[in-house]
């Protein structure tokens, strides 16, 4: 097996780190041929707070990776999140030229739409085109070149993140010695791995629940229509016990995995566990319903401020169902609550559209991973003309690797 021939993501995530080797097959989706994992211990929410910490994480989990693999990897594409992600939709209008479109008159309006004022702290990660509009013509999703009209709108989804942030992230991958291949929001990855094309055209929510953040990710028509970071996740589960219960985070940690529950009715008031204590302190006896109280507040809290978001963005009537997936949705009545605050079906997404070792990655935790691997294999498939920043090193100014990204956005 060729290495030119291998996907590489690497999901550097608040409580984990994983490498995963795949390679395409004819179906359109992947085979996995290998996968390394490492604990986190340098980011928080998202971010890097130790740069040490993650390139050695790094390093373990791609050495484990390459063994599985049989293979070297030199290369990877990077998932990024973190509350300092943030989105916007714009549109552009313009009059066409001849009556008749063409690619000139769809560079001219997407550049009318992206005619806007981004910080300078900031970076695009993502352009969408959401769809076109041909005079009173709407939901048109391909560049409608050919087609004959006076008036022509495009509506764009723009994704933008901290430079800073995303460069810690990166340098952390280079040195560890690996190029990072693109930069992807995290949401849209596990979109490509759990989502089926008729929750898209439905109309659908992602949400990604991991450890630091959980990531959303809204579709309706087939298109992404917003995306947006909370910065909470499962570490505040974890931290909620540790305080409540004066246990350590590791502690705490182990409680929630090995003993979690949000669903009451999983569980008796007769049920009692040994709790670790700080120090030499003798174990404590504590009631699984405790336990099961405090994640429960927590995960209700967590769907609330999901629930203000959809209302907040103005997509709340197109979504139809929610899919809940990474490493925090495993905790037992995640999806139940969901049902009830969200007032919408809830699933739990696995990722698919997968070969090979896929008893190694068929679980949620491994979504975001898996679905970096298969969007290098089909960009156009997470939400219509999606591009990225495209994050090759070699000594070009951040700025000219945006005007080759815009480059690239004007001729999809």
């Amino acid at each position: 097996m060729s290495s030119n021939d291998l996907l590489v993501g690497l999901d550097i995530g608040t409580t984990k780190i994983c490498c995963l080797v795949a390679e395409p097959n004819d179906e359109g989706g992947i085979d996995i041929r290998g996968m390394g994992t490492a604990p986190s211990t340098g980011m928080r929410k998202g971010m890097v707070t130790n740069v040490e910490r993650t390139v050695n994480a790094i390093r373990q989990a791609v050495d484990e990776a390459q063994r599985m693999a049989g293979c070297r990897i030199d290369s990877a594409f990077l998932g990024v999140a973190g509350g300092h992600v943030s989105s916007f939709n714009t549109s552009g209008m313009i009059a066409v030229e001849n009556k008749t479109i063409t690619q000139r008159d769809i560079n001219r309006v997407k550049e009318t739409a992206l005619a806007l004022s981004i910080p300078m702290d900031r970076e695009v990660l993502h352009t969408i085109t959401q769809e076109f509009k041909v005079d009173d013509q709407p939901g048109i999703i391909d560049p409608p070149i050919g087609m004959n009209g006076v008036r022509l709108e495009v509506h764009v989804h723009v994704i933008t993140g901290a430079i800073n942030a995303v460069h810690n992230v990166i340098n952390c991958a280079l040195q560890a010695g690996i190029e990072v291949n693109d930069i992807i929001l995290e949401s849209v990855a596990s979109s490509e791995a759990v989502l089926t094309p008729e929750e898209r055209q439905l109309g659908v929510a992602l949400l990604d629940f991991g450890g630091g953040t959980t990531d959303i990710a809204i579709y309706s028509g087939c298109r992404i229509r917003h995306t947006a970071v909370l910065a909470m996740g499962g570490s505040n589960l974890t931290g909620d016990l540790s305080q409540s219960l004066h246990i350590s985070l590791d502690s705490a940690e182990k409680l929630k995995v090995y003993h979690g529950c949000c669903n009451p009715a999983m569980i008796t008031h007769d049920q009692y566990i040994e709790v670790p204590a700080l120090g030499e302190m003798r174990p404590e006896r504590v009631q699984l319903s405790v336990i099961c109280g405090l994640l429960t507040d927590r995960v209700e809290e967590i769907m609330e401020f999901i629930n203000n978001e959809f209302i907040r963005c103005g997509f709340d009537e197109q979504i139809n169902g929610v899919v809940v997936t990474g490493g925090s949705s495993l905790l037992p009545g995640v999806p139940e609550i969901g049902r009830q605050i969200l007032e919408r079906p809830v699933r739990r997404g696995v990722p698919g559209h997968i070969g090979g070792l896929t008893e190694v990655v068929r679980d949620p935790k491994y979504s975001t991973a898996v679905g970096l691997c298969l969007f290098s294999v089909n960009q156009d498939s997470s939400g219509g003309s999606v591009k990225s920043i495209g994050f090759r090193e070699g000594g070009r100014s951040i700025f000219a690797r945006i005007r080759d990204r815009l480059t690239s956005f004007f001729k999809g």
